[in-house]
């Protein structure tokens, strides 16, 4: 059962140095009380920014890890490089890694194992494209992701997992999935881990929604009981944007 909102922000490949310095000098001025803020910031950031604001109130992410362990993959970050500067979450499976580089759920398990090995929690991206949702496919796409996604993975693992259902065809278009459609989904993924693990496990994995939340739906979307927080794209980039989004967590959970 969620206990605070979670407003996780995804830089992609945007941003400089400076400008990300710029971002966390005045985060660290916000008090956050029963909201999470967090960052998964372009991986050349995480080393200057961790060492520059060592005791941050904004948790920081990557936004993908390898799903090898270390050797000679020119470009590839491991989980060993993750953890070793403290990072404790990573995206993994994000629909423009599927897209974009042809990530499979095979693939995305492995990094997901990766990731736990390292005690770096992930957090794992399903979604359907608009195809697949006009054929009605919605779920059955996502039980495979899921079921292909989580492995065997048990209890014990399981339980250090973010899930965010980001809706593909809701992805940097300006649409968006309705309240009732996002509950829904994220009711049946809560149902699909109920199953798989018990409703004790279900209850404690954070569910987040990720298809182009913002400022004027957070609060209809943040409010459903199964939604979580969001993972957000480009309404995290703005400064103003991204504090607004804060705040309409603390009125959920005050």
């Amino acid at each position: 059962m969620k206990n605070s909102i979670i407003v996780a922000g995804n830089w992609k490949m945007n941003k400089t140095m400076a400008e990300a310095i710029a971002f966390f000098e005045v985060m660290d001025s916000l008090a956050l009380n029963n909201v999470e803020a967090m960052i998964a910031l372009p991986a050349i950031f995480a080393s200057q920014i961790k060492s520059q604001f060592p005791n941050s109130n904004v948790k920081l992410a990557l936004q993908n890890v390898s799903d090898k362990n270390n050797g000679a993959y020119t470009g590839e970050i491991s989980a060993s490089m993750i953890q070793s500067l403290d990072i404790p979450y990573c995206i993994v499976g994000h629909s423009e890694r599927r897209s974009y580089y042809h990530e499979t759920d095979e693939l995305i398990f492995q990094k997901i194992k990766q990731c736990l090995a390292y005690q770096i929690t992930p957090i794992f991206c399903i979604g359907e494209t608009l195809e697949e949702r006009e054929l009605g496919k919605t779920f059955k796409v996502l039980k495979q992701q899921l079921e292909r996604g989580l492995g065997d993975l048990n209890v014990s693992n399981v339980q250090h997992i973010y899930i965010a259902y980001e809706p593909i065809w809701a992805i940097g278009t300006g649409k968006t999935a309705t309240t009732e459609q996002a509950q829904e989904v994220h009711l049946f993924i809560f149902e699909f881990l109920q199953e798989k693990y018990g409703t004790e496990i279900a209850s404690q994995i954070p569910l987040l929604y990720g298809g182009s939340c913002n400022t004027t739906n957070a609060e209809a979307l943040f409010s459903q009981p199964n939604i979580w927080g969001g993972l957000i794209g480009g309404a995290s980039l703005d400064f103003n944007s991204f504090v607004e989004l804060l705040e309409i967590g603390k009125k959920i959970i005050p």
